[in-house]
């Protein structure tokens, strides 16, 4: 038998491997669309450059075990212990649009619902929702006709 010490990257990449979202001590922005690494470079500088109060609070999985993964396969790739209350994914759309309208979803009142919210909103989402001090319905109630959150 060959023996392996771990350290914390290799962890990761066997959680990855496993098909689990790792859980992290901060919300996830998961890369789906790996077609433009410009573009998910710039989406990562807006999402941790938030307005005041806000604070990018962020870990970005960019792995390929998530490309092109739909909503429900992401969500049975959740763990049972997955501590955050919303995801957030850098999905096809959201990489192509002005502003990089990501998928916010749901983990804490109704699981699995979703809306859009550009780059520069999501930390004002997940502060609040860490804390509850919104719930995610205040949020999907705010979206634009084309059903975008863009701030209040």
């Amino acid at each position: 038998m060959i023996g392996y010490r771990l350290n914390a990257d290799h962890i990761l990449i066997f959680k990855i491997f496993m098909d689990k979202i790792p859980v992290t001590e901060t919300a996830v922005i998961i890369r789906t669309d790996f077609s433009d690494d410009r573009q998910w470079s710039n989406l990562k500088r807006i999402a941790m450059d938030p307005p005041d109060p806000f604070h990018g609070n962020f870990e970005f999985i960019e792995n390929s075990a998530c490309q092109e993964k739909e909503l429900e396969e992401l969500l049975q790739m959740l763990p049972k212990d997955y501590p955050h209350p919303v995801l957030f994914v850098a999905d096809e759309e959201a990489m192509a649009e002005k502003g990089f309208p990501c998928l916010v979803v749901d983990l804490l009142e109704t699981k699995g619902q979703t809306f859009r919210a550009i780059a520069r909103q999501l930390a004002s989402i997940e502060n609040n929702l860490s804390i509850a001090n919104m719930g995610f319905e205040e949020f999907a109630d705010a979206v634009d006709a084309e059903g975008v959150f863009r701030g209040f």
